[in-house]
């Protein structure tokens, strides 16, 4: 493995900020899949990122006032996935609601629609589950555009 490659993606993530997630494919730029594979399994031995799950990683975001790393952004890890994968996707469920401010509760299972197929996937004690819609009913849904769209969805 040469060492410009890997010098390449510690400066990437170096320069990322905490809590940011990755994904192998976000660096197929620098080097072919196997190469970034075995880059970022050294950038976990020397704890500069975590892993997930297969694919996925995350520069760990250090809280001062516990002293110790937080759990990873679930929220955050379905983006990135949906963003592999080239999905929409907007959330659903006590997710929505969480997000609007309606609800308190964190939710156990993060669920979320999706123009791809059913998929879970799981870590620690956290699941992400998205559930397939048809392109017209999830089109326009993404962050920041008509809550009242996602709203409806939650009623669904």
């Amino acid at each position: 493995m040469a060492s410009g490659i890997y010098t390449e993606i510690k400066k990437r993530i170096e320069l990322a900020e905490p809590g940011t997630v990755f994904l192998t494919s976000d660096f197929t730029d620098i080097a072919t899949t196997t190469t970034v594979r075995k880059c970022l399994g050294r950038q976990v031995e020397e704890k500069n990122i975590r892993r997930i799950m297969d694919g996925v990683y995350e520069k760990p975001v250090y809280s001062k006032l516990l002293k110790e790393y937080i759990p990873a952004n679930p929220d955050a890890i379905a983006y990135a996935i949906a963003r592999s994968f080239r999905w929409t996707i907007a959330p659903r469920g006590d997710v929505a609601l969480n997000k609007l401010g309606l609800s308190t509760q964190v939710p156990v299972v993060w669920s979320y629609i999706s123009d791809g197929p059913y998929r879970k996937f799981s870590w620690d004690n956290i699941t992400l589950f998205f559930k397939h819609r048809a392109n017209r009913e999830i089109s326009f849904m993404s962050e920041g555009h008509n809550e009242r769209m996602i709203i409806e969805f939650v009623k669904k």
